[in-house]
Order: C-alpha cells, then structure tokens, then sequence
C-alpha cells in the first residue's frame, strides 16, 4: 500500500497529491511517469510525476477530475492509501543536459504540472527559459509563482482574459517566434491534446524543434498491451515505453485523437455508475 501524506486542492478539479513511495523516488527523473491503481477493482491510469523529493522519500501527482478513476481518485485524503503505484516508467526528459540554449516551454492547463520539473531542470542546467502557462481562465491557473521561478521570462494567457492575455498560448508564442525565432534552440508543450498539436503547427512554420509529451490511453506502462500505439514520423511507437516525449513534427495527431477516444462511451458510463452507486450509498 502507497500512503497519501498530503492532498491540496489547487484549483477547482484540479488536485495534488504527496505519495510515500520511496524506492520510485530514488529512480524519478523529470518527464517520467506513473501507473496507479487505487484499490483490487480500479483500473491502471498514468500520471505524470509532477515533482520527487528522495529526501523524503516522496513522489508528488497533480491530476484533473475527468473520470471515474481520478474523481474517486480526487475523494481520498492524506492517511488514506492506494493498493498500486507502479513507476518511474517512461524515458526520462534530457533536453536541458544534452541541447543548450534559449528554450521556450509552453504549459497548457495541467500540463503546469508536467512540465514543471522539467523547466526546472532545464534552467538548473545553465539554459535561458522563456515560460507560456496558459489556462481557460483565472480560476484554474496554479503554479505561477514556482514556474515564474525558473524563468528569465514569463507569459500568462487566458481564454477568457480574466488573467494575463487574453486568447491561446499560441498566439503569444507566435509573437515571440517572430521576433527571434532563429535564437530560440527548441520548444517543450505539454497540455491538452489540440494544443500540443497546434503549438507544433506554429513552431513548424519557422522550423524551430518541438517536443510534446503523450498522455495516452495506457493498460500495462511496459508496451505489452498495445494501447498507447502511436504513429511518429510513419513509424509504430508506443508512448510507453519509447516517450513520453515525442517531435511535434512527426506526431499523427489525426490518430491519436481518435485512438484516445475510442473508449469514451465506456468511461462516460463508468463515471455514471459510480455517481449513482454513491448517491443511492449516501440515501
């Protein structure tokens, strides 16, 4: 059993979580991830590791209520425990080590959360940041003193306007590429599917490298099952075990859009029963 130590709400439906997990907090590296399920019945969802700390032993998860899991997920509180916390998986995220420079990194919601240690990283290792957190509105932005941090430069948008900019990340990071596009070594965006893709657009149009990381649908974390098949430059990848880091450029978004929603009606009906097992419970 894995023991939560510590739950924040950071914004609405959107939660932290500190996890006892030690032997997973010595091998942690930025741009990993995780596998957990929360008790026999659950399923297996990854969550990207939004931070480690190997003092303590601790690995910490941000994640959005989307679904049965990561509502039940989001009920638990510090002392309660989850059965199953399998990790570090992935490749780790060396961008800032191996390409030096000027990098621009783009957060998209709770991707904050995702790119975090790796702009961190990237500033550690002597590189210049330029920060794009973007969200839907005021509300659910979190994080911007600790990205602000571990940037030279820093950018807040909105789509409402209600903080920052108002309008998408791409837009403010078109404005950047066209000023110094030929300075910039690469970009990093983690968020929502649709930004990813559309940051990828904007960055191609003036060559500058790209990399996205790829939530998939996932079963087993050890590119056994299958499930997270992508397509990267005309060639079969699995977001598992060969990401979950990937080129931009080379990503079939049109594919991975429709693999990653291939269970909807089955989750939406998951969601459904676990709502109304709850409320006949609490009657």
């Amino acid at each position: 059993m894995f023991k939560i130590l510590r739950k924040e709400v950071l914004s609405p439906q959107i939660n932290l979580m500190d996890i006892e997990a030690p032997l997973v907090a010595q091998k942690a590296q930025p741009g990993q991830f995780i596998i957990l399920r929360i008790h026999e019945n659950g399923e297996r969802i990854p969550l990207t590791i939004a931070d480690f700390d190997r003092e303590k032993g601790t690995i910490t998860i941000v994640f959005q209520e989307v679904g049965k899991t990561t509502e039940e997920l989001s009920k638990l509180k510090a002392g309660d425990s989850i059965i199953d916390f399998v990790g570090p998986l992935g490749k780790p995220s060396e961008h800032g080590i191996r390409e030096k420079g000027k990098v621009i990194c783009v957060a998209g919601g709770v991707g904050t959360a995702v790119i975090f240690p790796e702009l961190r990283n990237i500033k550690q290792h002597g590189n210049y940041t330029i920060t794009i957190q973007g969200s839907r509105s005021k509300d659910l932005l979190f994080w911007t003193d600790k990205m602000k941090e571990f940037s030279d430069e820093f950018y807040i948008t909105t789509d409402d306007g209600t903080f920052g900019r108002k309008g998408f990340v791409t837009d403010q990071l078109e404005d950047i590429l066209k000023k110094q596009a030929k300075d910039i070594s690469y970009v990093i965006a983690i968020g929502p599917v649709s930004m990813m893709k559309f940051v990828g657009k904007v960055t191609e149009k003036y060559g500058v490298k790209t990399y996205v990381s790829l939530n998939t649908v996932m079963v087993d974390g050890t590119g056994m099952c299958g499930s997270c098949r992508i397509s990267v430059g005309g060639k079969t990848m699995f977001a598992c075990v060969d990401g979950p880091e990937f080129d931009a450029h080379q990503v079939d978004w049109d594919e991975m859009c429709a693999r990653n929603s291939r269970f909807i009606p089955q989750e939406k009906e998951s969601l459904e029963k676990y709502r109304n097992k709850k409320t006949c419970c609490n009657h």
